[in-house]
């Protein structure tokens, strides 16, 4: 990789991720170097974001609804 500059090692991680890119998953803790990973990175921390306020929104309705029903 004379031209580059890179070493023979940093070329074959580069391919090796590319490749693992084009099949679909995205990379863990590295940047993206398809177009679509950074997108597929977003609506993955979206989805995480979302499950959790999910969660957090089940908590607090079984709580009032405790709370509700030991006031009747």
């Amino acid at each position: 990789m004379e031209i580059s500059g890179a070493s023979d090692s940093a070329v074959s991680r580069w391919k090796r991720q590319y490749i693992t890119e084009l099949k679909g998953f995205t990379p863990e803790g590295k940047k993206a170097f398809t177009p679509e990973q950074p997108r597929i990175q977003e609506l993955e921390k979206q989805l995480w974001r979302a499950k959790r306020d999910n969660e957090i929104l089940k908590k607090a309705t079984a709580f009032f609804v405790r709370d509700n029903n030991a006031l009747s």
